[in-house]
């Protein structure tokens, strides 16, 4: 498959996730979880395929406490409660092949990210 036309797929990717493990089940901890994903290469579905990734999910520690005089004196008292907290991240990840089937004779293979192991670490809005 071309760079171009694998580039094209991959902007056009929908996952559709299905989760196998419900949050009452997960205990404390950061750890990998198996979900599965259906990989669309356009809106239309024109080629199709399914695969199982990791996803890391869990429990970290987090903490909220009134905050020192000193950090009371440098936010002019504004900042008067302190939180350390820590999320459940993935630490390293790993490209896997998948094989998307156009109809009955044709297909195609992409590669798509999972995680390969997790940990908990700082907080951040977006990691990739």
């Amino acid at each position: 498959m071309s760079s171009c036309h694998a580039a094209i797929i991959s902007l056009l990717l929908i996952l559709t996730a299905s989760p196998r493990w419900s949050y009452e089940a997960i205990g404390p901890g950061c750890h990998l979880h198996p979900f599965d994903v259906t990989i669309k290469s356009d809106r239309r579905g024109t080629c199709r395929g399914t695969h199982v990734v990791q996803a890391c999910v869990g429990y970290c520690e987090s903490s909220a406490f009134p905050s020192k005089y000193s950090v009371l004196l440098a936010s002019s008292f504004k900042h008067n409660i302190t939180s350390v907290s820590q999320c459940c991240t993935i630490s390293k990840m790993q490209k896997i092949k998948v094989r998307l089937y156009c109809g009955a004779i044709r297909h195609e293979e992409i590669e798509i990210f999972t995680a390969k192991s997790c940990q908990c670490d700082m907080c951040r809005l977006s990691r990739y």
